[in-house]
This record gives structure tokens, sequence and C-alpha cells, in this order.
């Protein structure tokens, strides 16, 4: 059986995680994988199974005409936090599939931006749907944004 696009970023984040840079070599991988992700310029900062931290600096690619964050590279954001905390957690026979996601803004955001998404550990790829929830905070902590996703769980094909 080929290798998963699950397994290989797995394999990526263990190889290049624990060295200088790593983590932004591994993010900057990641966006050429999934090209749209990759354009925001998130960073990975944390991954094990049923969990994802990432960042997002603020800067004018992702910003706004009201000098914040734009609400789509929030959601960008979301996407990359909740897929990364699932598919670490899923076994190897299993896939995911987002089939929606929603976001509620708090309040304008600006500085660095924090997504963390805790996902559960599966056992096996039986066939679910599954919500996955993220907080988007800036630096002094405060939630800018609250998403969730809902993927689809099942047997890889």
């Amino acid at each position: 059986m080929a290798a998963s696009p699950e397994s290989i970023i797995r394999k990526q984040w263990e190889t290049w995680s624990g060295r200088p840079g790593g983590k932004k070599i591994f993010s900057l991988l990641l966006g050429r994988v999934v090209p749209y992700t990759g354009s925001i310029g998130a960073t990975v900062e944390e991954l094990r199974p049923g969990y994802a931290r990432a960042t997002l600096r603020d800067r004018r690619r992702v910003r706004n005409h009201l000098r914040s964050v734009h609400a789509i590279a929030l959601m960008n954001l979301a996407e990359l936090a909740t897929g990364l905390s699932l598919n670490f957690a899923m076994p190897a026979d299993a896939r995911s599939i987002l089939v929606g996601l929603s976001i509620e803004y708090h309040k304008k955001a600006r500085g660095t931006l924090t997504a963390e998404a805790t996902a559960p550990v599966l056992q096996s790829n039986e066939e679910r749907d599954l919500q996955v929830r993220t907080d988007i905070k800036d630096e002094a902590g405060d939630v800018v944004a609250t998403a969730t996703a809902h993927w689809k769980v099942g047997p890889r094909k």
C-alpha cells in the first residue's frame, strides 16, 4: 500500500520539528503540499496525536482594510489546526474530509495569533462524523475567533 498523505506529513514532522528552524521548514513544505493552506504562511508549532498548535504572524499579506487579520485567513488557520490535530489522531487505514466549517469572530485580530485544536484519538477507521473546535487567541491570550470544523472520517479506499 502506498503511503498515505497523513503518514507522509507525520514523517516530515518527525524529521524536521526537532531541528533548528525545522518547524518553519515543515510548515513551508506543508504549504507546498496544501497550497491554499500555505497561502497564509502559518507555522506549525506543536503536533501530536489529537493536538495541534499553529501560529500566524500579522503582516500586510493577511490583513484586511480594517488593519486586522482577514476573516478568511483566520478560517484557514482554524482548518489547519483542526485538520492536523485530527489527522495525527487517526489510524493509518483511515482518512478524513472537511464537510463544514463555522467560525465566530469576537474581536479584531491583531499581532501574532495562535490556534490550538484537540481531537479525539481514534482507534479504528470506523465511519463517523466529528466536530473539532479551535480557539484563536492573540498575544494577550484574548480569544479573537472560535471555529468548529465538521470532519467525516472513514476507511481509506
